[in-house]
């Protein structure tokens, strides 16, 4: 009957359907950054969530100016304001992002080509180039390497850790890998890079504050000393050559900073 054909083909056209992707962003003072990123989302997301965190430059005005849905919270940690993110999302896959991160053109293609076949994996784990200064990097730390950022967040979410926050999942679940990378450019100037470790040495000084009853007079220099070492000699950063002496020179400047600030912290409980 010509109804039942109608019927056999509108259900073959929804089967057809385009799998649609939520992408998440967290913000503050990125204005410099934003565009960038933005840009390399069209045709990939499908609604871009960003929450911020009460941003005193233009990051919210040319997030909107994009479409982006777009929620103001104060700071709790990386992980809190990313999983935040996610439960404002209204599709079932989230690609995570940063503010300075770009997707290239292969990653691009291979999401888009993935959209139009449906996703068969649950997470899915991306090359992340990081660079310094404009310069890619290949140690310091800061190594490709891969991480998932592409997830149905039925079954994966971030913890909420303040800091190192990434992506959890079940133990079954295995990721797929996608070809292509995520761009970090981590910081523009040293300037900017200071400013990224100043707030990274104050988030960590609270954790160690809650997790210890004391610190001691030299601990502070020691873990500095220690952060300098496994940077320059664990993570290789004398093969960055004066990129990698700069990162490992502020990695035990932060180190150094954050045991400060937890021992004083402590000293005033």
């Amino acid at each position: 009957m010509p109804w039942q054909k109608k019927f056999v083909n509108f259900a073959h056209l929804l089967s057809k359907v385009m799998e649609l992707i939520s992408a998440t962003i967290i913000t503050r003072n990125e204005e410099a950054n934003l565009d960038r990123c933005l840009n390399a989302l069209q045709g990939v997301a499908d609604e871009i969530v960003v929450v911020d965190s009460y941003s005193t430059d233009r990051s919210v005005e040319i997030c909107e100016r994009y479409g982006c849905k777009v929620t103001r919270r104060e700071f709790a940690g990386f992980g809190s304001q990313r999983q935040f993110a996610t439960g404002l999302t209204t599709h079932s896959y989230v690609l995570s992002i940063d503010a300075d991160e770009v997707l290239d053109e292969q990653l691009r293609a291979h999401i888009i080509e993935m959209k139009k076949e449906g996703f068969k994996h649950r997470v899915y784990d991306i090359e992340v180039q990081n660079y310094f200064c404009g310069q890619p990097l290949g140690h310091s730390g800061f190594n490709p390497t891969r991480h998932v950022r592409l997830f149905n967040k039925r079954y994966a979410n971030w913890n909420l850790r303040d800091v190192s926050d990434k992506i959890s999942y079940p133990d079954g679940v295995m990721p797929a890998s996608l070809e292509g990378a995520i761009h970090h450019y981590r910081c523009a100037s040293l300037k900017e890079f200071y400013r990224k470790e100043n707030r990274l040495a104050a988030l960590e000084s609270q954790i160690i504050a809650a997790a210890h009853q004391s610190v001691g007079f030299l601990t502070p220099a020691l873990k500095g000393m220690k952060a300098y070492m496994k940077c320059m000699i664990g993570q290789s950063a004398w093969l960055d050559g004066k990129a990698g002496l700069k990162i490992a020179r502020r990695r035990a400047a932060t180190a150094y900073q954050a045991w400060r600030m937890a021992r004083h912290m402590i000293s005033a409980r």
